[in-house]
């Protein structure tokens, strides 16, 4: 059929005949063996079809030379629905006749009626939270532990043809990879090297990712707290070096004191319990105490002081909506006077407008979710300046204290 006879890889099935893919020419489809067929060959910037026969090929021509005929001559009123501006930071994805073209933009872009479908992807870095979850670790304990992950996308053509939903497949990667990683490493090692265990988990996202035309950029584990010691295992099997002269010959008490000093040097040092070396430890344990709304209102106005209002000097309003479906008003006035906190609107008009629900509200002020990681992952839905914004921190970390 092609001309020259080609041995089938060991994965492939040999009952249903394969054929190559849109972007797969002939002669390497069956070297290659991949998966993603349809997939354009990016590292030559070529996105052509070579499997297309001359009969589709002369059509096509055809009916885009028709239709640029038809855009010029109606120009004055086509002129506002196939011109397109894209900014620098994005790209537009052009499907003509169902056929991928290269990424157009920045600038002015032209989209053909009828026969063009496009889409607009974003390259600036975005971010996203883990929330946090239960690992168990390598040596018998359980972590509650999340991350912070930041990433970008690199090939606009990959990220919409690879991947459905691209925000959610990198989430679910991403989770799972969480999961796999810490649950080869111990307490210890989770403690001590966040750096590194996030460098490693970023390189184990990109490999699943990169395919996708998304680039992990940096990943950062959040603090958790350990809900289950380590196990303390039975001391392993004694490793006696091998017998030296002059020293088979000692008998007796000689023999016993070096038994016992070798079996006190080869025991394995036992796993601490102590949580994440954080500074904010102790202050996530004083503020977990709190579990409702009311009691966080209890809470602030006891810290309102001058001194808090001069160096935030805003005022914010929450709208908060409960589990029920419930929607309630709160306030957090820090622009005069000694301060004021209270259910309701504020007297004054707000500078910032958070909305979110009264669980995170509650997880941002206890310190198990980031406020900026919130605000990225469309959790917590800002309305004012966002410099204002975090002049709430203040707030947040006189409470911890």
């Amino acid at each position: 059929m092609f001309g020259k006879s080609y041995q089938r890889l060991s994965q492939t099935d040999p009952i249903v005949p394969r054929t190559p893919g849109l972007f797969v020419s002939t002669d390497s489809y069956y070297h290659k063996g991949l998966s993603f067929d349809y997939i354009p060959n990016i590292s030559e910037n070529d996105f052509s079809d070579s499997s297309q026969g001359w009969l589709s090929w002369i059509c096509n021509l055809i009916v885009i030379f028709l239709v640029h005929i038809c855009t010029f001559v109606t120009f004055p009123i086509t002129g506002w629905f196939v011109l397109k501006t894209v900014p620098n930071y994005q790209r537009v994805v052009v499907f003509r006749l169902g056929r991928v073209c290269p990424p157009k933009g920045p600038g002015i872009v032209l989209v053909l009626p009828l026969i063009d479908q496009w889409q607009r992807v974003d390259l600036r870095t975005r971010a996203f939270n883990i929330p946090p979850c239960q690992v168990h670790t390598r040596d018998g304990g359980l972590f509650f532990v999340g991350a912070d992950i930041q990433f970008r996308i690199w090939n606009p053509v990959l990220s919409v043809v690879s991947v459905q939903d691209l925000n959610a497949s990198t989430r679910m990667t991403a989770h799972n990879a969480l999961t796999h990683s810490l649950e080869k490493k111990t307490v210890r090692e989770i403690q001590t090297e966040r750096v590194k265990l996030g460098e490693y988990l970023g390189v184990d996202i990109n490999e699943m990712t990169r395919p996708w035309g998304l680039e992990i950029d940096r990943v950062e584990l959040t603090p958790g707290s350990l809900l289950k010691a380590p196990e303390e295992g039975p001391p392993g099997p004694l490793d006696v070096p091998p017998s030296v002269p002059k020293v088979e010959d000692l008998t007796g008490t000689l023999q016993q004191l070096a038994m016992h000093f070798m079996s006190h040097s080869f025991q394995p040092q036992q796993e601490s319990s102590v949580t994440f070396m954080d500074e904010q430890s102790g202050d996530r344990q004083a503020a977990a105490t709190i579990n409702s709304i009311e009691e966080l209102l209890r809470a602030v106005q006891l810290v309102l002081s001058e001194t808090l209002v001069n160096q935030v000097g805003a005022c914010f309003q929450f709208e908060i909506s409960s589990g029920e479906g419930q929607h309630c008003t709160y306030y957090v006035d820090l622009s005069q006077g000694h301060g004021a906190a209270g259910a309701g609107s504020p007297c004054l008009m707000p500078d910032v407008t958070l909305t979110m629900c009264e669980e995170d509200l509650l997880a941002m002020f206890q310190g198990r979710l980031q406020p900026f990681a919130a605000y990225s992952s469309g959790r917590l839905q800002l309305q004012g300046d966002i410099q204002t914004a975090m002049k709430l921190e203040e707030l947040i970390k006189l409470l911890r204290r």
